[in-house]
């Protein structure tokens, strides 16, 4: 009885042996990768849209909104990563899990360049961001207190441009009833409107236009397609 406990023992150890060997292997197969996303002149954090993915197909793919990230590679693929900020050049960078260090990650802060100056990236009439860091309350125009920060961006950006002239553009996605989707993308550019008026931007400056769904930038029937046509535009009129 004792010699089959022992031996029974003994398998369990070489079992437990080999599922953590395996885990240690298995560990070894992704690099973390962390970063901050700072304004190049400030060092100040900036918070950003950080959209990042495998190459070359693109089979993992993420997007994390905010002032700093980090995410894993796999497979010792190669992974894009495009940073984009209200006010500021946008910048795109490949990471390779080549570069990582003892501790299978990469360190990387991303500083951008703030558009409104010498930079090659003008604000000039015509060109329209994407304000992918503006949140509302589901289905209302109540602005999300996380995209105050965002919001702010372009309060500066304005500040820094006295002259320029701006219209906001209000997206839904194209699903229910389009007579209240309208209604909701012109409710969400009044507030963001209401908002920038608030902090001193003089009204004359932000025209207002709405479009529902009918301009959506993906047909694809997915939670992330709907998600991309739900959207503020910023169009410069004037600069």
């Amino acid at each position: 009885m004792k010699t089959l406990l022992l031996g029974l023992c003994f398998v369990s150890y070489l079992t437990s042996f080999s599922q953590a060997d395996n885990f240690f292997v298995q560990s070894e197969n992704f690099v973390v990768v962390e970063g901050r996303v700072l304004n190049a002149e400030t060092r100040e954090p900036i918070t950003a849209r950080i959209v990042y993915q495998s190459l070359p197909f693109g089979n993992r793919t993420g997007v994390i909104n905010s002032s700093s990230f980090s995410f894993s590679l796999f497979d010792n693929e190669r992974y894009s990563i495009e940073v984009n900020a209200v006010g500021y050049a946008s910048a795109k960078y490949m990471i390779d899990p080549a570069e990582a260090n003892g501790q299978n990650k990469i360190i990387k802060d991303i500083e951008l360049q703030h558009s409104t100056g010498n930079t090659s990236q003008k604000l000039e009439a015509g060109k329209v961001l994407r304000l992918d860091n503006l949140i509302f309350e589901v289905a209302k125009s109540k602005i999300d207190p996380d995209s105050y920060a965002e919001l702010d961006l372009v309060v500066r950006m304005m500040d820094e441009n006295k002259g320029m002239v701006i219209q906001l553009e209000g997206h839904t996605d194209y699903l229910g009833d389009p007579g209240k989707n309208m209604k909701l993308s012109e409710q969400r550019v009044e507030a963001v409107k209401d908002y920038l008026v608030a902090r001193g931007i003089h009204k004359s400056r932000v025209k207002l236009k709405a479009f529902g769904g009918t301009v959506p930038l993906s047909r694809d029937d997915t939670p992330e397609g709907h998600r991309l046509n739900r959207r503020v535009e910023l169009r410069i009129l004037k600069n």
